[in-house]
């Protein structure tokens, strides 16, 4: 077969390889516009996993890159004065162009033909070509691919220093401008790689985007001077960039072939770029040694490997990216807060895999958050602490939805579901009505957990049949909303609210209120969310008003919120369910309901059950394990209002994670049937 691979980075390289070395009558060329010697980039990181395929794929280039290795198992974090070190992680580095050298000569050993300082624009006619040209791929261009490509992240720039730290080290400096942050790690026995990263507000505000390269080097020299302990920064066209995340729908088209960076990106902040890409060589090597003679099918086969692979990173990685963007919203946690926030922030490590890394960290973690007077000593772990919330405390961190068995299985805080507050704000015939429906409270009580109601009005998503989603009844009734439109395709036209259904509404929220005070109830849950009636108010999606309930979305639902938080116990939690985001085109957006969560904490609510999409039938909600742990985090951090959080948590691990990195105080627990219930 005649290839021709056009890049020579590791993953061009490391194909070259494998390539020639599975059958040497391949003919293999590389394609490179760089000189061999061409010194872009410091250091690249390489986990465990990754080099156990490195030594399965060719143990002579394994053998070599693990013999120049910097090794380390600690990440230290510097953050108010204090450095926080966590072991167990392992890591293991190499200078890049070390890494290339070792790359070049195994390459040309196998007798892979290497041609440097070409500048490629058609391609000769080959058997399979491949682009691995890096993310801004010309070869990519030329071709049909789906290819989307947009910033993510922060501003960065690359640096070099002589510093040679003995543990991957983050470091985080207020300035006047704004919060700086660096990602540094060794890479061999003389040098680190230092990354310098901001948002780009603050890098305006510090001037940044007018300096020179020699002046932004000066720049974060003097801001980092103490961590730098003396030595230099040192620059390799070391300018800042924005990191582009690359997509592609097809990885290859017709005998061309995508690699690396050219078929997708992964943020830098989790270190897998060049991981990901000599991973991607070898799958696409394995694809040519499953079908030797069938290009087609061995590509069909790379791609459907590992594209679902590359898919999680991606994800993990753009986790990470929005993380470091909002980092400054987190500078009020306790340090070993912060700590654990960060070290999490990728869904990579979770409590229980770093009680395996570094048991003291997490018993350190557990004993402060359990607010134990001795540091350190053995405390239960996260889910298990008290809540102290409005004049209650939640024995633990644990919600479930159902009655009094969900309090004997150890929850916490036991919700219902949704109760209506007139017959015409049921979703369903079946739906219970608050003044003829009798609840469990002393039971729930009995069993040592507090009893929450769920209290909301359907709005334009009532009169709907028990089976099916939004599948209006032959016979309902009347709806309201806050604008004259159907939920779904077939659903009923609602009545637009006028003063005196709001004043109705608003009664009815009230006396429902006031019953379930009387009833014994701790917690309130007021629902603002997936698309029922308070909600419809606060989406421009169902609210298109041209009065001022229009023009100030909140001022219905506040208003609800302020009558019931007059006749609603001052002792006891008034908890709101709200939506966040819309996930749909033109609707609300995180923000919105960042502001949203701060109104609703102005006017008396002391809890926010994060929720998220639902308010239109064509939304589309981003649905995967913990898919509202996000959310629940920026509201918590930047509305500064506790939080409930659901989205498939489904085991302790899951709770203890996300209530110890401070992304929610309370977790919707789901977890599977044990084998007795499912029978």
């Amino acid at each position: 077969m005649r290839v021709t691979v056009v890049g020579a980075g590791p993953s061009g390289l490391y194909l070259a390889i494998l390539l020639k070395k599975a059958d040497p009558a391949h003919e293999v060329t590389v394609l490179e516009r760089n000189a061999p010697d061409a010194t872009f980039g410091w250091g690249v990181v390489f986990s465990e996993e990754t080099l156990g395929a490195l030594r399965d794929a060719d143990y002579s280039t394994y053998l070599e890159i693990t013999d120049s290795f910097a090794r380390w198992s600690a990440i230290d974090i510097r953050y108010r004065g204090r450095v926080l070190r966590s072991t167990g992680h392992t890591f293991s580095a190499i200078r890049r162009t070390h890494l290339l050298d070792i790359l070049q000569r195994r390459a040309r050993a196998l007798g892979v033909d290497l041609r440097f300082g070409v500048e490629v624009s058609t391609v000769e006619p080959a058997d399979l070509v491949v682009a691995a040209d890096g993310a801004n791929s010309t070869l990519r261009r030329a071709g049909s691919f789906g290819t989307t490509s947009e910033p993510q992240g922060c501003k960065y720039v690359w640096f070099g220093t002589d510093l040679v730290f003995d543990a991957f080290t983050f470091i985080f400096a207020r300035t006047e401008f704004g919060l700086f942050q660096v990602h540094a790690y060794p890479f061999d026995e003389n040098a680190s790689t230092f990354i310098v990263e901001t948002t780009e507000e603050t890098w305006r505000r510090a001037g940044l985007d007018r300096m020179s390269e020699e002046d932004s080097l000066a720049f974060c020299a003097e801001l980092f001077k103490s961590d730098l302990d003396g030595h230099r920064l040192m620059s390799n066209k070391s300018v800042w960039l924005d990191f582009p995340l690359v997509r592609n729908r097809h990885w290859h088209d017709g005998n061309v072939v995508l690699l690396g960076d050219a078929a997708h990106t992964a943020h830098f902040s989790i270190g897998s770029g060049t991981k990901l890409a000599m991973e991607d060589a070898i799958a696409l090597a394995n694809g040519f040694t499953r079908h030797p003679s069938d290009v087609e099918q061995a590509l069909v086969d790379y791609e459907l490997e590992r594209q679902p692979v590359v898919e999680r990173f991606q994800q993990a990685a753009g986790d990470s990216a929005a993380y470091f963007g909002r980092v400054g919203h987190y500078q009020d946690l306790a340090p070993i807060q912060f700590a654990f926030n960060l070290l999490t922030r990728s869904g990579r490590i979770s409590h229980a895999n770093l009680t395996q890394r570094d048991p003291h960290l997490t018993r350190v973690l557990d004993s402060w958050f359990a607010g134990a007077a001795e540091p350190g000593s053995v405390a239960a772990p996260p889910m298990f602490a008290p809540l102290p919330l409005g004049g209650r405390t939640v024995r633990n961190r644990v919600v479930r939805v159902g009655g009094a068995d969900a309090a004997r299985a150890g929850a916490g805080l036991v919700l219902t579901g949704l109760v209506a507050v007139s017959p015409d704000g049921r979703t369903t015939p079946d739906c219970p009505v608050s003044d003829a429906w009798t609840p469990d409270v002393g039971e729930v009580h009995a069993a040592g957990a507090l009893a929450g109601l769920r209290l909301g009005h359907a709005g334009r998503r009532g009169a709907v049949r028990e089976s099916g989603v939004d599948v209006p009844l032959r016979d309902g009734w009347p709806l309201l909303s806050a604008s004259p439109l159907r939920y779904a395709p077939f659903g009923a036209v609602p009545k637009e609210m006028d003063e005196s259904d709001m004043d109705r509404v608003r009664a009815d929220f009230v006396a429902a209120a006031e019953r379930a005070a009387a009833a014994g109830f701790d917690v309130l849950e007021l629902d603002l969310a997936d698309g029922y009636l308070l909600a419809s108010f606060l989406s421009p999606l169902s609210n298109r008003r041209g009065d001022g309930y229009g023009a100030d979305r909140t001022r219905f639902p506040l208003s609800v919120v302020d009558a019931v938080r007059a006749v609603w116990p001052a002792e006891r939690v008034l908890a709101a369910r709200l939506t966040v985001t819309d996930w749909a085109r033109g609707g609300l957006t995180v923000e919105d309901g960042i502001g949203h969560a701060r109104a609703l904490a102005e006017h008396g609510v002391d809890l926010v059950h994060v929720r998220a999409g639902h308010s239109t039938a064509g939304s589309r909600p981003e649905y995967r394990r913990g898919y509202l742990t996000t959310l629940s985090d920026r509201i918590r951090n930047e509305a500064g209002v506790p939080t409930l959080v659901g989205g498939y948590l489904t085991t302790q691990d899951e709770v203890n994670t996300v209530v110890a990195a401070g992304r929610a105080d309370l977790c919707l627990f789901d977890p599977p049937p044990t084998p007795l219930e499912a029978l």
